[in-house]
């Protein structure tokens, strides 16, 4: 075809399939453009919210076993953007509200680990839960996670402030961006696309960007699929 985006050819493949699979790379190639789009206007958002208070979360201190306090406006560090993702805890065999870490945030978590070396180049990065440190610890403990760095917002409004946590106190995941610009901290971007609408039998689908399992199964004649969803241990 003489409009076909490229001239390659796999093996074996029938002009039937080729004919489909470029109609599916235009389509791809235009995906590719409003992803950019997308995230061109998602750059040109103007500030948001100055932070209504420097919340003091804990983290844990290897140095002296034990958790200390600090600020959100010392986790951007020599950077201007911070990227928090806050990572639900869930009810577990005991029934106890924020017994267990939930399997969809671990497996999101278990995937950025390993790229936050990557990311911190350009950002601050961290992951707050609403347990203690120790618990969320003992969690990361079980993953194997060595980059993520772990913070309780227990003693703090943030979740409640930031659409992290419903009104019954259930933990919402939610991803969040602030920048620092000459002394203040403004909200600049969150995954509020959680909160919208979905289509029917659609997931929200809102942090996809940080989730590369889906994107995987995307690729595949299955898809996603129906039946199948993250947990913290299989057979």
């Amino acid at each position: 075809m003489t409009d076909a985006p490229h001239d390659a050819r796999f093996p074996g493949e029938s002009d039937e399939y080729r004919h489909a699979r470029n109609d599916l790379l235009r389509a791809e190639i235009e995906l590719r453009r409003q992803t950019e789009r997308v995230a061109a206007q998602r750059r040109g958002l103007p500030p948001g919210g100055e932070l209504p208070e420097d919340y003091v979360f804990e983290e844990w201190d290897d140095a002296s076993g034990a958790s200390r306090e600090i600020r959100l406006s010392e986790l951007f560090g020599d950077k201007d953007t911070l990227f928090l993702y806050s990572f639900m805890f869930i009810p577990g065999p005991q029934g106890l509200p924020l017994e267990q870490g939930c399997p969809s945030c671990t497996s999101i978590i278990d995937a950025v680990d390993g790229e936050l070396p990557h990311i911190t180049q350009r950002l601050g990065f961290a992951v707050v839960a609403k347990p203690p440190v120790a618990q969320f610890r003992a969690h990361a403990q079980t993953r194997g996670w060595r980059h993520a760095r772990l913070l309780s917002s227990a003693n703090t409004t943030y979740n409640r402030d930031y659409l992290a946590e419903a009104p019954d106190g259930s933990q919402l995941p939610m991803a969040t961006v602030f920048s620092r610009s000459n002394g203040s901290i403004r909200h600049s971007w969150s995954s509020e696309l959680f909160l919208a609408p979905t289509d029917p039998g659609q997931h929200p689908r809102h942090v996809d960007f940080l989730w590369p399992v889906w994107a995987v199964f995307d690729r595949t004649p299955e898809g996603r699929g129906t039946d199948w969803h993250p947990r913290l241990a299989y057979d």
